[in-house]
């Protein structure tokens, strides 16, 4: 089998790799203006980094919200589509050893995908995820740069605007230590320093994921939640979703390229269908 290169369109973002058997190889984005011009310059880049010769390419796949805008063969090769859904089980199913498990792909919004052995099933999502924490960004610091935002968070202290519980009980309460938020912002004042809010942002959009990720799989038997997406790249991410797990009781996994495994998910819809 030649290379395929699973394509991750975005609305100005585009992630690429490629998958050559087993290896997964050396995947890359490109931010531009627009989907079309972000595929086709991570494209370029990609192959031209890579030494990749056109004739290597078996298949090309797309997905990903841009991919609607694409609608003949990348370069005359064989393209095809896949549903996003699809791609973010298959992506975050290839790194992780568990047969049930609940795939949370944090990007502009979140989206919840349920796989139980081979059944791959969207669940739902939420509007809460990257465009929310740049959104709430520009009215309260004045910027949406996502690196900015993190660095000023390192420095940071999400206790001075978030309400925990041992702010309003001296005792812990059931399954809730006193460290557990009891309210996101509900401590904040106007004096609230810029380091302190950006660390508030960051918390208040990945607790609420992970809130609401617990709840789509209540009542099941599911304990393990993969987490997929830009969004895992914050430094704050490990550090809130591991509090998350002492209290829920469950596994939160960010697997290795955690940002890329849509893409890698779209390259496997066709090498699985090729082996099958």
């Amino acid at each position: 089998m030649g290379i395929v290169i699973g394509i991750d369109v975005g609305g100005s973002t585009t992630k690429i790799v490629g998958i050559s058997g087993e290896e997964i190889k050396s995947p890359m984005f490109i931010t531009a203006t627009d989907p079309v011009t972000s595929l086709f310059g991570a494209f370029g880049k990609y192959i031209y980094d890579n030494g990749i010769q056109l004739s290597d390419i078996e298949q090309v796949m797309l997905t990903g919200v841009g991919s609607a805008f694409v609608n003949s063969p990348l370069y005359g090769l064989p393209t095809c589509k896949t549903d996003e859904f699809l791609a973010n089980g298959l992506g975050a199913q290839y790194a992780m050893d568990i047969d049930r498990m609940i795939v949370v792909s944090m990007g502009t919004g979140t989206s919840f995908v349920r796989i139980d052995g081979g059944k791959i099933e969207h669940i739902g999502g939420m509007g809460i995820g990257g465009g929310t924490l740049q959104g709430l960004s520009r009215l309260l610091l004045k910027t949406h740069d996502i690196h900015q935002i993190s660095d000023l968070a390192v420095k940071g202290d999400v206790t001075r605007v978030n309400l925990q519980i041992g702010d309003i009980c001296n005792t812990a309460l059931p399954d809730l230590p006193v460290n557990a938020t009891a309210s996101l912002f509900g401590k904040a004042d106007s004096n609230a320093l810029p380091e302190d809010i950006a660390c508030g942002i960051i918390y208040t959009v990945l607790q609420t994921i992970g809130g609401a990720a617990v709840l789509a799989a209540l009542n099941s038997p599911v304990k393990d939640f993969v987490l997929i997406g830009n969004l895992t790249l914050l430094p704050q991410c490990r550090e809130v979703f591991t509090k998350m797990e002492s209290i829920y009781h469950v596994h939160f996994h960010i697997p290795p390229y955690a940002e890329y495994r849509t893409a890698i998910g779209a390259a496997l819809a066709y090498v699985n269908r090729d082996e099958g």
